[in-house]
């Protein structure tokens, strides 16, 4: 029996989350432009275990990598957000599906080495290419930038109020 301290796994940082990994297990990171079948390869491993034995990174470990195979591209379960404001008669309603890229982890390699031999489970699924994703510190401030650059719509002028006509007065003075 193998304990849980003697597994071989990983602690990689991707999507601005982090999730522990070890060989074949599947899990679902942030939207990937990577397409269905293809390799990926995660380079921000934060942590190594292999055989009780801990390498952490600072920030990340050298020459550490997670290879995995995209399984699907998909939509999480919808998420109802509801606001409320009491006493303002003041309610929002709105749902939300975040979108997710489902990859199942076949490697942990560290310095051209693999953790676990398991050259069967590469062999079984062969994927055609190989996409190495790295932290998409460029995509957030290009984000960022044409945030800032688009023009902010001015509020319409509100318009003064017409003073109420004055009462006329009649003969009998009512």
């Amino acid at each position: 029996m193998v304990s849980k301290q003697a597994m071989s796994y990983a602690i990689i940082k991707t999507g601005g989350k982090q999730y522990r990994v070890s060989p074949g297990d599947v899990i679902d990171l942030e939207r990937t432009p990577v397409e269905e079948g293809n390799v990926i390869e995660l380079n921000e491993v934060l942590l190594v275990s292999q055989n009780g034995e801990i390498t952490v990174g600072s920030p990340t470990v050298s020459d550490a990598k997670v290879i995995g195979a995209v399984q699907q591209h998909g939509r999480g379960k919808k998420l109802v957000v509801f606001k409320f404001k009491a006493k303002n008669r003041q309610r929002t309603k709105n749902g939300h599906r975040q979108h997710f890229t489902r990859v199942q982890v076949q490697d942990i390699v560290i310095g051209g080495v693999a953790l676990d031999q398991s050259e069967k489970s590469l062999a079984k699924s062969k994927p055609t290419k190989t996409t190495v994703v790295q932290e998409a510190s460029t995509a957030v401030t290009t984000k960022k930038a044409t945030a800032a650059t688009k023009k902010v719509a001015e509020p319409t002028p509100v318009k003064p109020r017409r003073p109420r006509a004055a009462k006329k007065e009649t003969e009998d003075g009512a």
